[in-house]
């Protein structure tokens, strides 16, 4: 087999594994979308409902597929049961909370692994390069492939987090609106998902998340408690540990709530300021790189082309 039926093979290749997991973290948060809505609409969640009955797109498919390898993987003892659950973890907070997104995600990085320095190899030989270059970029490639997928979770996990942070003042003002009117915290949390789910949904899932484990768990603080470890957010691990200790000790949870938002939209003017105290410093450097020298030659310059008049 030539070089140019092996260079198509392999960008075809990689070419599946983008299209697959962009179709995949489409269908993964379509699906979620749907779940909420079906939640709000019925009460109940038909999970075989938010799938839809619509013949698979061939984004779909070759996600199913790349799904498919990645599940095996995982499945076969390869990785640790530690291992497997941080995973599954990372990719919740990521919000791709999807039943295939492991799978999804140990494929991607797979055809990635084997993709990438198939293609670097085909490159270089196709353009003579170097031998030193010939063989630091295959093993580059390699590398990417394999960092590639975490480093893409982690930026959506950071932007999943911050918009989860943002949206935690008007979810705390909602429930202690529900609080107040006298709902008990499960109803409360219910009621605030479902009316913060199309400007906020990131933390609404993370309520039903927590409604579903007080419905399946007797202990509350442990439901709670697994509300401030899935985010790693000191805000909701203040949230969580308030709730705890309102319904420990009986003291109103109104008026905690109260309080503890007062002190959250406190922080959260506190760090503004502090933005906007450092924003002297930051602009120091490029006034002096960009401004004083347009003000030197502005100043300096007329008096500088007469002296050179004058000697010539």
């Amino acid at each position: 087999m030539n070089n140019p039926v092996l260079f198509g093979l392999a960008f075809a290749l990689t070419l599946a594994m983008v299209v697959s997991g962009l179709a995949l973290m489409r269908h993964s948060r379509r699906e979620e979308r749907l779940r909420m809505r079906l939640k709000m609409a019925n009460g109940t969640y038909v999970a075989r409902a938010a799938n839809g009955a619509a013949a698979p797109q061939p984004g779909q498919v070759l996600a199913r597929m790349v799904a498919a390898i990645g599940g095996r993987i995982a499945s076969s003892g390869v990785l640790s049961r530690k291992t497997v659950e941080e995973l599954e973890k990372a990719l919740a907070v990521a919000g791709m909370s999807g039943r295939n997104a492991l799978g999804m995600f140990i494929g991607c990085k797979i055809l990635l692994l084997v993709g990438l320095p198939l293609i670097a190899v085909l490159v270089t030989q196709h353009l003579n390069m170097d031998q030193m270059f010939s063989n630091l970029l295959p093993a580059a490639a390699a590398v990417l492939g394999l960092v590639g997928p975490d480093m893409v979770v982690r930026r959506l996990r950071d932007t999943y987090v911050k918009k989860v942070e943002a949206s935690l003042p008007d979810a705390m003002d909602m429930l202690l609106i529900c609080t107040q009117a006298g709902l008990p915290l499960e109803p409360a949390l219910t009621r605030v998902a479902q009316e913060i789910a199309e400007a906020h949904p990131q933390i609404a899932w993370e309520f039903e998340q927590t409604v579903q484990e007080l419905q399946m768990n007797s202990d509350v603080r442990v439901a709670l408690t697994n509300l401030g470890e899935r985010t790693g957010l000191e805000s909701i691990k203040r949230l969580t540990t308030t709730l705890i200790q309102t319904m420990q000790y009986g003291t109103p949870l109104g008026e905690a709530l109260r309080q503890l938002g007062g002190e959250m939209r406190q922080e959260t003017l506190i760090r503004f300021e502090e933005k906007a105290a450092r924003l002297p410093v930051l602009l120091t450097l490029p006034m002096v790189a960009f401004v004083l020298p347009c003000i030197f030659i502005v100043v300096a310059g007329p008096a500088g082309l007469r002296l050179v008049a004058a000697f010539n």
